[in-house]
């Protein structure tokens, strides 16, 4: 794909043949900027996905703590009827959650990818799994020292579950880079759409051909960056698998 997409389209692109690069060429990218918005539309995905994953790691987190650590009227009820909904498909909801987001006039805004998936079933569980391990000495030696419950959050619990909230942002930001039904259903014009919607959208045809060093220049320019990005997080998210309890 890479390969592809430095080549000039007289290029053979088939079999072994595509991975020869003759003649490298910008011309491919250059041509992408004419067709699309490439520089809007990278700087939506990059919107979207930072606030939507930092909105996700502090709401989750938060849930996650209090199912964990505190003890109220209905806790176990809705703590299990909470992962019931993992079992229902994100698609089933998508046309009331369409109808919510236009009479809230959030339709063609990206507020509308972030808002709904503020807080996510799998994300709470998670969460509430890994803040289940942690002392309940230690929030009651803050609690003496005078922290209140939000302070003990976030001066407390959130050092603590750094590994977590690495490995859990790392998924949240790939998910979110990647994600396609969401902008594609709330988002209507060019100049809102993520680079994902927009590189899908790419003429398939000119003339008689299809430009494909064209379109691989595009997939190229979306999948590059969360590659990157995994491998940088891998080390994270590693720690966050296998740590499992507190150490001193």
């Amino acid at each position: 794909m890479c390969l592809i997409a430095f080549k000039d389209p007289s290029e053979s692109l088939t079999g072994f043949h595509s991975l020869v690069v003759q003649s490298p060429t910008f011309s491919n990218f250059i041509r992408l900027t004419e067709l699309i918005p490439i520089a809007q539309n990278t700087f939506n995905s990059t919107f979207t996905t930072l606030m939507g994953t930092v909105t996700s790691l502090f709401f989750c987190s938060l849930a996650g703590f209090a199912f964990a650590k505190y003890k109220f009227p209905g806790r176990n009820f809705l703590f299990y009827f909470l992962l019931a909904t993992m079992l229902v498909p994100a698609e089933v909801g998508a046309v009331p959650l369409f109808i919510i987001m236009k009479k809230v006039n959030l339709i063609n805004s990206l507020w509308s990818l972030i808002i709904p998936k503020i807080a996510t079933a799998i994300g709470i569980f998670y969460m509430n799994q890994y803040i289940s391990d942690v002392p309940d000495e230690l929030i009651e030696a803050a609690r003496i020292d005078g922290c209140t419950d939000f302070q003990i959050y976030w001066k407390v619990i959130l050092p603590i579950i750094k590994p977590a909230l690495a490995s859990w942002g790392a998924v949240t930001l790939i998910s979110r880079w990647n994600d396609f039904f969401w902008p594609l259903l709330f988002l209507r014009k060019q100049a809102k759409y993520t680079l994902i919607v927009t590189i899908s959208l790419l003429p398939i045809s000119e003339g008689l051909s299809t430009p494909w060093p064209v379109i691989m220049a595009g997939t190229t320019l979306v999948i590059i960056p969360i590659i990157v990005l995994y491998l940088i997080l891998e080390r994270f998210q590693k720690a966050g698998s296998f740590a499992g309890a507190v150490k001193g």
